[in-house]
């Protein structure tokens, strides 16, 4: 079973209340299943008692899972080397439950339609080549966003459009699956002669920079995050920001705090002169909305709208929200939240070279 790589993380993790607070689901629905330590619990039974595997309760708790990534990123234990990947604990008895047959008839057809969408296609040619995921398709002011700010420094970029390239397949089990996509889709996007491969999606900035990587999948193009590259070209004194966009709630992305480590989103709203305001009661928590799970709104749609609701009564009346996901700012508008993007907050700031 895959789960017997994490033996440390399951009989660590089972004894250990510390990163309760951050279980943003255990916080909501107050089930001791929907925290690390449940999981952790979930996963040991299932190692002694391998029949458990198909327990319809372990299911539903494996997947209503958010899969933030703020439990291990904030574990002290995880820092220290001893490796208590919670992540790597749940994914791997995702595709445990998978392989034996067991997963849901909700997650199945999630997984099926993931697998329908599996073609894309490319406008125009060039160096710089940026991914319209259907995460960001769905919010067409990101791309009109990143075409103007890459306009102002004179880049008009090829566009790729499509549907799943293997992280969401990933997220729910289906790793052979997720390999054959992100085949296909390396595929397409190295016969660009691309030299750059711009996304918007932080899920498809970890799956591209990291998934790929584990899965023997090359990509020729070097993977940039919309912020990352904006700064760059800020740096190269290509773009120029006004700085006057003022005080602002930002929530950073599960994956690119929790996952990547990533702190180009600071660095571009530092340009854009935010004065960041912290959000909720302190900077351990993930903030997202089910960000990590991707597709957690497919599966347990009132599950986020609890989420999301948590966030949104947290939110300070009139502050502006930045966010760096169309999931989560989808998922936040819905609450009554008002959220702009990153890339969004780069074109309302920028300002003409002269």
């Amino acid at each position: 079973m895959q789960i017997n790589q994490f033996p440390e993380v399951m009989s660590s993790c089972r004894f250990c209340f510390m990163c309760r607070h951050l279980s943003a689901v255990g916080q909501v629905s107050g089930r001791e299943s929907d925290t690390p330590r449940g999981r952790a619990l979930i996963a040991d039974r299932v190692r002694m008692h391998p029949e458990e595997i198909g327990n319809a309760d372990f299911i539903e708790a494996v997947y209503r899972s958010d899969l933030s990534g703020a439990n291990r990123f904030h574990c002290d234990s995880y820092h220290d080397g001893k490796g208590y990947d919670e992540i790597g604990l749940q994914l791997a008895l995702r595709r445990d439950i998978v392989d034996a047959g067991f997963a849901p008839e909700n997650v199945k057809q999630v997984a099926a339609d993931l697998k329908a969408t599996e073609s894309w296609t490319v406008e125009g040619s060039g160096d710089v080549l940026y991914f319209v995921d259907p995460g960001t398709a769905a919010r067409p002011s990101i791309e009109k966003a990143v075409k103007a700010v890459l306009g102002q420094a004179g880049i008009t970029p090829a566009v790729i459009r499509g549907g799943c390239i293997g992280k969401a397949l990933n997220v729910l089990g289906f790793a052979a699956d997720a390999k054959a996509a992100m085949e296909k889709f390396a595929a397409v996007v190295n016969g660009t002669g691309a030299k750059v491969l711009l996304v918007s999606n932080p899920a498809a900035a970890d799956a591209l920079k990291c998934d790929f990587a584990a899965a023997g999948v090359p990509l020729v193009p070097e993977v940039k995050f919309t912020a990352r590259y904006f700064v760059k070209l800020a740096e190269e004194g290509r773009l120029s920001f006004a700085g006057k966009t003022g005080v602002a709630n930002y929530l950073p992305s599960d994956y690119l705090k929790n996952y990547l480590k990533c702190g180009c989103a600071k660095k571009l709203l530092a340009l854009l002169g935010v004065q960041d305001r912290m959000f909720g009661t302190n900077v351990e928590e993930s903030y997202t909305a089910g960000e990590g799970a991707l597709v957690l709104d497919r599966l347990y749609p009132e599950l986020v709208k609890m989420l999301a609701g948590k966030i949104a009564a947290q939110a300070e009346p009139d502050m502006p929200v930045i966010v760096a996901s169309a999931y989560t700012a989808g998922a936040l508008e819905a609450a009554g939240l008002k959220c702009t993007t990153l890339e969004e907050a780069a074109e309302a700031d920028l300002c003409s070279l002269r």
